[in-house]
């Protein structure tokens, strides 16, 4: 692989690519890095059992806690903070403004446009506006998909985009 790297892409010797991986490791160990994406996000909600029952719905594991719910998809999730934690004002890491439907998402749809609208009537969610082609976050933003937009139970936007 490594004198693959070294023809093809940098044409360099192969204890030149070796020491570059080295240097790179080295810096993030002391402190140098950088954002390597999303973990999650979080927004309130008011109503637990009908957002829980639309997001299991659509086919998501949700976790259920007794501040937090969380929806997982893929290497993601969002957690979504019950009524008595967003109210709470001891409770301090969190947007101080946000209030339910403050969400917007934009899922990545992996699955063919019939299966999306048999999901979204299972879920009993409306198609809001869609399919309409729009730009989406890989390939540095360059990527064009086809988008479906929709609400959940409490209000927050719900985007399906294809690629």
């Amino acid at each position: 692989m490594r004198e693959l790297v070294r023809r093809v892409f940098l044409g360099l010797p192969g204890h030149a690519v070796a020491g570059w991986l080295l240097a790179r490791k080295a810096a993030r160990a002391r402190g140098g890095g950088r954002v390597a994406g999303f973990d999650h996000v979080a927004a309130p909600m008011r109503n637990a059992e009908q957002m829980v029952r639309f997001y299991r719905s659509l086919g998501l594991r949700v976790n259920e806690g007794s501040g937090i719910c969380s929806v997982h998809f893929g290497d993601h999730k969002i957690n979504f903070h019950r009524p008595r934690v967003w109210q709470d004002p001891a409770v301090t890491l969190r947007a101080p403004a946000a209030a339910p439907p403050c969400g917007d998402f934009c899922f990545v749809w992996e699955g063919s446009e019939d299966a999306l609208q048999a999901a979204l009537k299972k879920a009993g969610a409306e198609i809001e506006e869609g399919p309409v082609e729009r730009q989406g976050g890989r390939d540095g933003g360059d990527a064009r998909g086809t988008s479906w937009y929709t609400r959940d139970p409490d209000g927050n936007l719900l985007e399906f985009l294809r690629y």
